[in-house]
């Protein structure tokens, strides 16, 4: 038998069809050896208690011998498996295995139920065979077999000494006959024999006369040759040697004699008398009776203890068989409950695959182990549909979170109360907020600068084709004015009812400022053309006025004239240099993209600001092979000139705006980093910084300088753009000796080469 199933055995039970029908083999495998193990303890009590009826007249009894070998075997083979079932139970109640306490108990219970019985009948039984043997052997007991026997023995004496008489006289009567007539017929002796038979008043039921081979020669007249038995050899040689030969026939209720005649050569006389044969018979059967109860009285307490003996192994097979029984009947109780306590402790454990082993029947542990699977595969099913539904939900907020996480718009869900829920990853880095930070907190709180639209919607004010809201909202973070593009929206159930909002934005910075640089593009070039047409002709006017006029007017009056004609064609002149770079900005020329040494390129261009900027600290850090690539040698050195410029100014305008720390040391720092794919250009200077709304100053004609057009940085980015790159504006490292980050400018430029030319590779040789 085997004990409750732990979780491998239940689920490699689930897993095996094999086990699965191996288990109820198994099963009806080892109830058939139960039953057939406890049918044999009867069966060999039953055979034993019959074999040993003649165990004190043949102890060596072959069939006494098989039957206490089977008894033998059987004990052993029972013993040991009792004793194999004990140990696998204390074993299995050690390890704490489910339902081993429980098959513990039922089997001690129907040991205990097995035993008392045994042992109490023992103890009765020995009682009264104590005193059943005292009965036995009581003096009149022992008077009345020894009468038996006297009885009988006399009868059996008075009939061998009446026969042995009767013998002689008859044998008498012939040898007269023969001593008065020596030649007396057969004839005349067959006479003389039957009246001799008739003569004997006790009767004789046969007289014959044989001769020495046992033949038959004379009879008397009442006897009949049905009745002659012939006598063996021996029997008749003795007779011949003159012994009266007394034979005894049990079965046939007769005695006969032989009896020896003198006189008549190899011939002997042959009588029979009929007696009771009952009688004799039951004279040996006392003789055995009496010998036999003598030996018992002598050994009465080896009977005794031979029947206790006897009785012990009876009682130690019917015990083992019941105790196996008792053991296989409480397994088979323990074992479906220890398998349902097993299973539900996997159940507990979250393992719903467990099932047990469904037995046969309509009993009620069969049914509560169907019921139990039943319910673990509802309970499966309703799991891996919750698990299939939980999946799914993950799945799609999985393919949410990615579609989320990949699009450029910053998304925020709201509940109903307009708590965050969540933020996507574009609207952390477009707000600068952190998920963990927003999320429960109330939008207004979160984004300040969507309150007014958030309560336009929630007011239903100013709401676009399908309910939402839209406007453009300009927040400031980490030191940069951004434009977004807000839109919010409500999200409602299926029944319609409030379920949270949507805020969804877009960082149109770039695009607004695109926006406001083609504007100025097309202004530049109509202000260019209005107003360049008419500069030639004032300033040729104040020239001709000046040389007309000025010889006319007395001296003072000319020095005014003068004066204020050199005004006149000064400002003209101002405004034909703003013009021209209107032209310039309006009409950006395409890159004539030449294989060009960048690094050279920059250095030529700190050169001359070194000249130009005495007061300036230049830091450079260059590599030191060229780097030749495509790029259109004046735009670039004119974008990298304006960005020199621009940090000297900044240096000027924080010493202008008495800023600068004592011992200030004016610096801009130039530095190059070429990787695979880009090179990177860094000009940093410790001026007096960027503006808070940043994102204006590529803007045309946005300057923080009084004398500045607020062209400059527009045509470097232009240029920068142009040649495929990129121009940011973040705040610069804190140089030695300052408080203060200054600005910095850094220029991205791809890499490019064209097979065309014969200019220089970044090792410097030949192309």
């Amino acid at each position: 038998m085997s004990t409750p199933l732990s979780s491998q055995n239940t689920a490699a039970f689930d897993a095996d069809p094999l086990l699965r029908l191996r288990g109820p083999v198994r099963r009806r495998v080892q109830t058939w050896g139960t039953v057939i193990l406890v049918a044999l303890a009867p069966i060999l009590v039953i055979l034993t208690a019959g074999v040993l009826g003649p165990f004190a007249s043949a102890p060596n009894l072959p069939s006494l011998r098989l039957v206490l070998l089977a008894d033998l075997v059987y004990i052993l083979v029972a013993a040991a498996l009792v004793l194999a079932r004990i140990l696998r139970m204390v074993s299995a109640r050690r390890s704490r295995s489910a339902g081993s306490r429980l098959h513990l108990r039922l089997s001690t219970l129907f040991a205990v139920i097995a035993l008392v019985p045994a042992i109490t009948v023992a103890v009765f039984a020995v009682v009264t065979i104590n005193i059943g043997l005292e009965g036995w052997f009581s003096d009149r007991v022992r008077n009345v077999v020894g009468n038996s026997l006297a009885a009988a023995q006399a009868y059996q004496d008075e009939q061998e000494r009446n026969l042995v008489t009767d013998g002689q006289v008859m044998a008498q009567v012939l040898e007269r006959a023969r001593q008065v007539n020596p030649l007396i017929s057969d004839g005349e002796i067959r006479q003389i024999l039957s009246q001799a038979q008739a003569g004997i008043q006790r009767g004789l039921r046969v007289a014959f006369i044989i001769d020495g081979e046992g033949m038959l020669r004379l009879r008397g007249e009442r006897s009949y040759l049905f009745d002659f038995v012939q006598p063996d050899r021996d029997q008749i040689d003795r007779a011949l040697n003159g012994e009266l030969v007394l034979i005894k026939d049990w079965p046939n209720g007769e005695f006969r004699a032989l009896v020896p005649l003198n006189g008549f050569g190899d011939r002997v006389l042959y009588i029979a008398r009929a007696v009771d044969g009952e009688i004799l018979s039951l004279l040996d059967e006392t003789q055995a009776t009496i010998q036999l109860y003598n030996q018992l009285e002598a050994e009465r307490g080896r009977v005794l203890f031979n029947f206790g003996l006897i009785y012990l192994g009876f009682a130690f097979i019917l015990i083992l068989a019941a105790v196996w029984l008792g053991m296989w009947f409480a397994e088979g109780l323990s074992r479906p409950i220890g398998r349902l306590a097993a299973a539900a402790e996997q159940v507990g454990e979250g393992d719903l695959d467990a099932q047990v082993p469904e037995e046969r029947g309509d009993d009620e542990i069969a049914t509560m182990g169907r019921v139990f699977n039943q319910m673990t595969r509802q309970l499966k099913g309703q799991r891996d549909a919750l698990l299939a539904n939980t999946r799914q939900i993950e799945e799609r907020r999985r393919l949410f979170d990615s579609v989320l996480g990949s699009v450029t718009a910053g998304v925020i869900g709201l509940d109903a109360a307009g708590r965050v829920d969540f933020v996507n990853r574009a609207a952390q880095e477009l707000t600068g907020i952190a998920a963990d930070d927003a999320v429960h907190r109330l939008l207004t709180e979160v984004v300040p600068e969507f309150s007014s639209l958030f309560q336009r919607l929630q007011d239903g004010e100013g709401r676009l084709v399908g309910g939402r809201v839209q406007d453009e909202v300009r927040i400031s973070r980490l030191g940069r004015l951004e434009s977004l593009l807000v839109r919010m929206a409500e999200r409602r159930t299926a029944a319609g009812t409030l379920e949270g909002y949507v805020v969804a934005f877009d960082d149109v910075t770039e695009l607004v400022s695109a926006q406001r640089m083609a504007a100025w593009g097309d202004v530049a070039r109509r202000i260019a053309h209005e107003i360049k047409n008419p500069l030639t002709p004032i300033q040729l006017s104040a020239d001709r006025i000046k040389r007309k006029f000025g010889r006319q007017l007395p001296e003072a009056e000319a020095e005014a004239l003068q004066t204020l004609t050199d005004v006149i064609v000064r400002q003209t002149n101002d405004l034909r240099r703003i013009v021209d770079e209107f032209s310039r900005f309006a009409r950006m020329p395409e890159p004539d993209r030449r294989p060009t040494d960048l690094v050279a390129l920059v250095r030529d261009a700190i050169t001359l600001q070194e000249a130009a900027q005495e007061a300036v600290t230049f830091g450079v850090s260059l590599p030191e092979s060229p780097l030749v690539i495509d790029i259109d040698q004046t735009m670039i050195g004119q974008a990298l000139t304006n960005l020199l410029k621009n940090a000297g100014e900044a240096i000027e305008g924080l010493i202008e705006a008495g800023r600068a720390p004592e011992g200030f040391v004016p610096r801009i720092e130039v530095a190059m980093r070429v990787d695979d794919s880009r090179a990177t250009i860094t000009i940093a200077d410790n001026g007096i910084g960027l503006p808070a709304d940043r994102a204006r100053l590529f803007e045309p004609y946005v300057t923080t300088r009084e004398k500045g057009t607020g062209l400059g940085l527009p045509i470097v980015k232009k240029i920068i753009e142009e040649h495929g790159g990129t121009l940011v504006l973040r705040d610069g490292p804190v140089m030695s000796g300052c408080a203060h980050a200054g600005a910095l400018a850094e220029i991205r430029l791809p890499i490019l080469r064209s097979q065309r030319g014969g200019g220089i590779n970044e090792n410097g040789s030949e192309a």
